[in-house]
């Protein structure tokens, strides 16, 4: 399908923490944690976000009027994006339309499940697409996570 759009500003990542997220659990839960979004935020406006929006953007699977809702509402810039040294990948959290779309009015051109589930969908999408990229073309550091010594052997 596809779509043919500008891409917007890349998200300002924020300094939450990713265990807040109901999609999210990072590392070992210390407080004491690098998730490097300066470092992240520097990638995104150096050309990662414009990349990974324009691959998505060219199989994306919504309308114009889907996307135009996405758009209307801010989602895009509502991505978070952070190092999970834990598990040596880029994490993300990807923004929605929450379930009580209906009853807040969310959007006036929001009319149906599949229409909020399909914008959901999209935008969890592009997350994955612009975690990859980051992690295959930007970064370049070793994740520091040392396991402890006394787990056990599975082999």
């Amino acid at each position: 399908m596809g779509l043919e759009v500008e891409t917007p500003d890349p998200p300002e990542l924020s300094f939450v923490d990713p265990n807040q997220y109901e999609d999210a659990t990072v590392g070992d839960g210390s407080e004491d944690v690098d998730y490097r979004r300066e470092e992240l935020q520097g990638f995104l406006e150096d050309g990662a976000w414009e990349e990974s929006f324009q691959q998505w953007a060219e199989r994306a699977d919504l309308e114009q009027a889907e996307y135009e809702i996405a758009r209307d509402l801010e989602l895009f810039g509502e991505f978070d994006f952070f190092w999970d040294d834990f598990a040596d990948r880029v994490g993300y959290h990807a923004p929605g339309i929450p379930e009580d779309w209906r009853e807040r009015s969310y959007h006036p051109e929001l009319d149906s499940w599949g229409t909020v589930s399909g914008i959901n969908a999209e935008l969890t999408e592009l997350g994955q697409i612009v975690s990859t990229v980051l992690k295959e073309e930007y970064i370049d550091w070793e994740a520091n996570y040392e396991p402890p010594e006394d787990l056990p052997d599975f082999e």
